[in-house]
């Protein structure tokens, strides 16, 4: 079986996860932008950190077997800081026509305050205006007014329930989320957020339809094998190949791919790497003795 995590932040991560991420079936990642443990403080952080989503990592992924396609968007976080979220606001129109782009993202609440209040809107106009998916980051202190808010704001906006991931639910928001008609993500962390016998038990309670598994792994305490984790743990508890499939690869296919960026076909297919091959003069070998690595028939009808 494969795999897809669909919020993952691998900036954060090593040449060593993308290696134990391949060889446990994840064939695609989708990077959600996001803060990076601490305010930037200039535009220009903001622009050199998104092309580096669109560019280099899409190219260290793509090194070790593993489609990366990201997601643009100026986090909620940072959304508190007017002077820069406007000048942040006005570079993103030129990343959300990249090549790899899927989404707009991840955006929403982390206090709720009226600065977030206003870049969430902003947000969500752009993503009618580029026709993509949203994926929303729900607050996670008081998490189910938030995502109750978040959904508010979302359909006064107008955008179809169907374009939009509402991530980061738990047992107290999944069913509103999914009665609303929304596709409801969870993040499976070692210690916090959901745990993947929690997972287990969402999709034994609600079944698998509109319901995402993802890791959300970044440079804190996380796995990013969560994904394969939990499939794993779903099968081992009488959860169906069909569920699972769904729920860890099906289902993020079909509300990102409404992009039409993210394609199966990108990785439905015999696939050879040479890890001597260059992006902008640089490789990820770092002095290492190059290899060829095939991978056949990597999904099949």
């Amino acid at each position: 079986m494969y795999y897809i995590d669909p919020h993952i932040h691998m900036v954060s991560r090593t040449t060593d996860d993308y290696e134990a991420m391949r060889a446990a079936g994840i064939v695609a990642v989708i990077e959600p932008a996001f803060w990076l443990g601490q305010p930037r403080t200039s535009v220009g952080s903001f622009k050199d950190y998104f092309s580096m989503l669109v560019g280099w990592e899409r190219f260290r992924a793509s090194q070790f077997g593993i489609k990366h396609y990201c997601t643009i968007g100026l986090n909620s976080k940072e959304a508190n800081n007017i002077d820069l979220a406007d000048q942040v606001i006005e570079i993103l129109p030129q990343f959300l026509v990249k090549e790899g782009v899927v989404a707009v993202g991840e955006i929403g609440y982390d206090d709720q305050t009226p600065a977030e209040d206003k870049y969430f809107r902003i947000q969500l106009e752009l993503a009618k205006e580029f026709n993509l998916p949203v994926m929303v980051h729900t607050p996670h202190r008081d998490k189910k007014n938030g995502t109750t808010r978040s959904m508010d704001v979302i359909q006064e906006h107008g955008i179809p329930e169907h374009m939009v991931v509402i991530d980061h639910n738990n047992e107290e928001t999944v069913k509103e989320v999914l009665e609303r008609g929304f596709w409801a993500a969870f993040t499976i962390y070692p210690k916090t957020k959901m745990s993947k016998m929690r997972m287990v038990n969402i999709v034994n309670t609600y079944g698998s339809e509109r319901i995402i598994v993802d890791s959300s792994a970044d440079w804190g305490v996380s796995d990013p094998l969560s994904v394969a984790k939990t499939a794993t743990l779903m099968k081992e508890n009488g959860i169906s190949d069909h569920d699972i499939h769904l729920t860890c690869y099906q289902n993020a296919l079909t509300v990102y791919g409404q992009s039409g960026q993210f394609n199966e076909s990108d990785w439905k297919k015999d696939l050879t790497i040479k890890q001597d091959d260059l992006h902008q003069g640089n490789s990820v070998l770092r002095g290492q003795e190059a290899k060829e690595i095939q991978f056949k028939n990597i999904i099949k009808e």
